[in-house]
């Protein structure tokens, strides 16, 4: 029997526009024109192909919309090309519908089993095919509009939650809290803040704050650390959470480092004088997602306390540090003034001011 080679169009989407992309496979040509002018007729744009082989290597070209595939074909018959559609990951939504002349039972439930989703029985009625068609057609659509919008979802949840906690909230797990035993917090605060926003107008003070702090936002994704929150003016991140790691401290003392020329480089380009000050502190700290329609993971504890309260004696520029994390970097980093100061409940503590590498 002479075969029709049929050419796939490559590009994402059709040329013109179509009610669907339609794939018909039959070994014999009169049944696929027989499918193929009324479906064009209708606005469906339709591809051809002999047999299950050709069915396969035009799909892995460009997934259809539907299939129309004959049951009775030489070599591999529609039951297993149905079964390799449904196997793969990218054609597995796509519908099909099986051409069979085949009544019994047995033959029918051999098509479910190998994923079909309708019968169309031969000698076909076409305004039954039409019909039927133009569900599945709908139905995929309807698919593919779910999965835009759970990638829409998924994509605006990780803008809020880190990874590993979007990734919990995901497989139903509510009540996210956790206790770390060391992390270190880092607390970015801009100086001047009120200052800046009586000299400038609104609208260009959020627009160079948000270019500076989508810069601290890779900054920190490139030293593999997790941005918990901005509040207003400040930025905190924290190492170690929501996943534990042993360098915490120096990732977060590097990150520090690399934020302070990021600012001076950022003053440079666009002829401002922003001023940051910065802390860092180690130790345990609380980890957890609050809110119930809008979320939002935190950070608190006594760590959390001594990083806010070390800000406020930070001179422009500073990178002041606490004692345990002092003890964790002085090795490898070079530290100037050493100063006491007292917390709100009285006690006195030590702040160490961070260099930069040794």
């Amino acid at each position: 029997m002479q075969t029709q080679e049929v050419e796939i169009k490559t590009t994402p989407t059709p040329p013109h526009p179509s009610s669907g992309f339609v794939l018909v496979v039959d070994d014999e040509e009169h049944n696929r024109i027989l499918l193929r002018d009324p479906l064009e007729a209708r606005g469906y744009e339709v591809c051809e192909a002999e047999n299950g082989e050709r069915a396969l290597e035009l799909m892995s070209q460009r997934i259809p919309d539907v299939v129309l595939l004959d049951v009775m074909m030489p070599r591999i018959d529609g039951f297993e090309v149905c079964r390799r559609i449904r196997s793969a990951p990218e054609t597995a939504p796509v519908p099909v519908l099986m051409l069979t002349a085949l009544s019994e039972r047995h033959e029918r439930l051999m098509g479910i089993k190998a994923g079909a989703n309708d019968f169309l029985t031969k000698p076909l009625d076409i305004q039954d095919v039409l019909l039927r068609v133009a569900n599945a057609v709908r139905l995929r659509q309807l698919y593919d509009q779910l999965q835009a919008e759970q990638k829409r979802s998924e994509s605006l949840l990780l803008n809020v939650l880190p990874g590993p906690i979007a990734a919990r909230m995901k497989q139903g797990e509510l009540n996210i809290v956790d206790n770390f035993a060391e992390a270190t917090v880092l607390l970015a605060d801009l100086v001047g803040f009120t200052t800046l926003c009586a000299h400038i107008q609104a609208e260009e003070v959020v627009w160079l704050l948000n270019e500076l702090f989508s810069k601290f936002d890779q900054l920190a994704e490139g030293h593999g650390l997790e941005k918990i929150k901005t509040m207003g003016d400040a930025y905190m991140v924290v190492g170690g959470v929501p996943v534990a790691r042993a360098d915490h401290a120096e990732a977060v003392a590097d990150l520090a480092i690399a934020m302070r020329i990021a600012v001076d480089e950022f003053n440079r380009y666009y002829n401002t004088a922003f001023q940051f000050r910065f802390s860092l502190a180690t130790g345990p700290v609380i980890a957890g997602v609050i809110g119930r329609k809008k979320f939002s993971y935190d950070v608190w504890g006594d760590t959390v306390n001594l990083a806010n309260r070390f800000i406020e004696f930070a001179d422009p520029g500073d990178i002041q540090v606490s004692e345990a994390t002092f003890e964790k970097l002085e090795q490898k980093y070079a530290f100037g003034r050493r100063q006491q100061i007292e917390m709100k409940s009285g006690n006195v503590v030590v702040m160490h001011t961070l260099c930069g590498k040794a």
